[in-house]
């Protein structure tokens, strides 16, 4: 089976579940899983973060870090596409209890100028402009990436108008890899940081929330509230270990087989828009006339699953697990289809 619905379907590699098993294990609610601290260190020192926080989803990242930089009654900015509004059950109104402002960015991606004009006034009957959201890569945007500049005006508008700055970073390595910016180039723009270990750099679970000390010792708090407290979790994080220091690089791998897929579905006549990747996500939508449940099914017949992810739009993503000969084979079995 050649599974394209998502890179989280990733299996941990031989090599990875022997870093698994020899993994030094502790309790991590007591904070002393030595392996634990070495994944939470290792990110913070990539990204120039004071420390870390070991969490099982990319999805608690995030709500963990809208409640410590928000309170009741505050607002959060982001595009409308972004995961926080769309894929996290109004985690922003339940947990966090913030109402949300959502900007028509460019394919999940919004500019400075449009987060200075969505700050509320300071009047009795509007929110609080309290936390700005950017998502990079964005996933319902098609895998596209931020201009560096771009972020480094945002975060400048942020600090100038007491606004914190959350990077959904669940795909932050592939927008690193495809822009060719360095991790210091990103240094000193966000107040917090999640970066998904899960997706696709392979490892079985797990994410990593980044911040000061003080922002991590009350992220601490609300994981535990949120039932997000492990103990003996070294095994996974040392999947996440071994991700970081042997899966980014293959990451252009992914993305050149999202450029192969896309010219193909490009040239077939049943598809009437594909987004050009950045990253290893294609987006495209089919023609009025053929059903998307249909294609689906075709697909699943030639042992390929791809997931709806509109009334017309279907997305591949492609992963560590998908090699270029699986990529062929999807490119025949595209071709193959006629209505």
């Amino acid at each position: 089976m050649i599974d394209l619905r998502s890179d989280t379907v990733t299996k941990p590699s031989t090599a990875m579940l022997e870093a698994m098993m020899q993994a030094k294990l502790g309790d991590d609610v007591f904070n002393e899983d030595p392996t634990v601290i070495e994944l939470q260190d290792k990110l913070a020192q990539m990204f120039n973060m004071e420390t870390g926080l070991f969490c099982p989803s990319g999805t608690m990242c995030n709500q963990i870090a809208l409640k410590v930089h928000t309170v009741p009654l505050d607002e959060i900015i982001c595009d409308r596409l972004s995961h926080i509004y769309y894929y996290e059950t109004a985690g922003y109104a339940a947990n966090a209890q913030c109402g949300i402002r959502l900007i028509d960015g460019d394919q999940g991606r919004i500019t400075a100028q449009q987060v200075k004009e969505n700050i509320q006034a300071d009047f009795d009957w509007l929110p609080v402009s309290k936390l700005v959201v950017v998502e990079n890569t964005c996933n319902k945007g098609g895998g596209v990436y931020y201009d560096l500049e771009e972020l480094k005006k945002i975060s400048q508008v942020c600090k100038e108008n007491n606004l914190r700055l959350h990077l959904d970073g669940a795909r932050f390595f592939n927008a690193l890899v495809a822009s060719g910016t360095s991790l210091e180039d990103y240094f000193g723009l966000f107040d917090s940081i999640s970066i998904c270990l899960s997706k696709g750099l392979g490892a079985p679970i797990g994410s990593v929330l980044l911040g000061s000390k003080s922002f991590i010792k009350r992220a601490r708090k609300v994981r535990k509230a949120f039932g997000g407290g492990m103990r003996q979790v070294g095994i996974l994080a040392a999947a996440g270990i071994y991700a970081l220091e042997n899966n980014i690089a293959k990451l252009k791998v992914d993305h050149e087989h999202a450029e192969i897929l896309a010219s193909c579905l490009s040239k077939q006549s049943y598809v009437q828009k594909v987004i050009t990747p950045q990253t290893n996500i294609v987006i495209f939508d089919l023609i009025p006339e053929l059903e998307v449940v249909r294609f689906i099914d075709y697909l699943a017949s030639k042992n390929i699953k791809a997931i709806q992810f509109g009334p017309k739009t279907i997305r591949m993503v492609c992963h560590l697990d998908i090699n270029r000969e699986q990529i062929i084979k999807v490119c025949e079995s595209l071709d193959s289809f006629s209505i």
